[in-house]
């Protein structure tokens, strides 16, 4: 183990954790070969195997599940002093790891990006990804800061609302309710619906306002990202339902925005860290920069 780095080391915890080589390269910029060759040093320093390929799933071995998580202890120990240098510091230095769910990437980064430039000496990072993801590394403490639609119901958090985050329901520009007003819930239903996947935040939004009034909708279409929904919507396959922020990298008038009974559903979106845990200074920092001006466009702004 003397002979290991703290890079092998990283490799491996991110292997871990997303139980991929490939995704694990993607995630650290590294080519897959270096990944793979790294990860055999590890295992001759180590002498044993700390990885098993079974079909296209990468599992740990019994002895790589105790590495993993010694390597995490120790990454934790190394943050603490990180996060003690950067007290000191103040502002002038230290790092920020956000994670977030898929639909945030139409923000988050505008954040990110607002918040360098008033405090230029902080290295930021932000992965986005699903759900499930997100809900594994927050159990780990991997993160600073999440950024999700929903709190979760299967961690202990603290969440803050950061921004409003709108639920609209979207339509070609030339579909026939396109120009109606008032549209009821009974007339939606009777459309062809294109929806995330099951255990969707949004999803399931939508299906509690329908289900309100006794109704239900049946997915012609169930995808799983926001990109490949408004697709299906301007080849006519249907209507959906998603965030506004999904609008902002989009024309004026390339999708109609109905005026249904019961929308926008207003929700919000949130940051959020396990309770019990002490976020660093940079990372509340960041929380009091989000809190002290809601809104990406106000940040856009900054």
């Amino acid at each position: 183990m003397r002979h290991s780095t703290f890079r092998q080391l990283e490799i491996f915890e991110a292997i871990a954790r997303l139980g991929s080589f490939t995704r694990a390269a993607e995630e650290l910029h590294l080519t897959q070969p270096t990944v793979s060759m790294q990860m055999k040093k590890l295992c001759d320093a180590v002498g044993t195997a700390l990885v098993e390929q079974v079909g296209k799933k990468v599992l740990l071995t019994e002895d790589g599940r105790e590495l993993a998580q010694a390597s995490r202890d120790i990454f934790a120990i190394l943050d603490r002093y990180a996060m003690s240098v950067a007290e000191r510091q103040g502002l002038r230095k230290g790092r920020l790891r956000l994670m977030a769910i898929t639909t945030a990437s139409y923000f988050a980064p505008r954040l990110l990006g607002a918040f360098s430039k008033r405090h230029p000496g902080i290295e930021v990072s932000l992965r986005v990804t699903n759900k499930e993801q997100v809900l594994a590394s927050m159990t780990d403490n991997l993160d600073d800061l999440y950024l999700l639609g929903t709190p979760p119901d299967e961690v202990d958090v603290v969440a803050m609302p950061i921004m409003d985050n709108p639920i609209v329901v979207l339509a070609p520009p030339d579909h026939p309710l396109a120009e109606a007003r008032r549209i009821s819930l009974e007339r939606l239903a009777q459309e062809p619906w294109i929806m995330r996947e099951a255990g969707s935040g949004t999803r399931k939004a939508i299906e509690r306002l329908f289900l309100g009034r006794g109704l239900e909708i049946r997915p012609r279409l169930e995808l799983g990202s926001n990109e490949a929904i408004k697709q299906a919507i301007l080849s006519g396959l249907g209507l959906s339902a998603l965030s506004g922020h999904t609008l902002v990298l989009h024309q004026p008038g390339q999708f109609a925005v109905l005026d249904a009974e019961g929308f926008p559903i207003q929700r919000h979106w949130y940051a959020v860290y396990p309770a019990g845990r002490q976020i660093s200074t940079v990372a509340r920092a960041f929380l009091d920069f989000l809190l002290a001006d809601r809104g990406p466009e106000n940040h856009a702004r900054a």
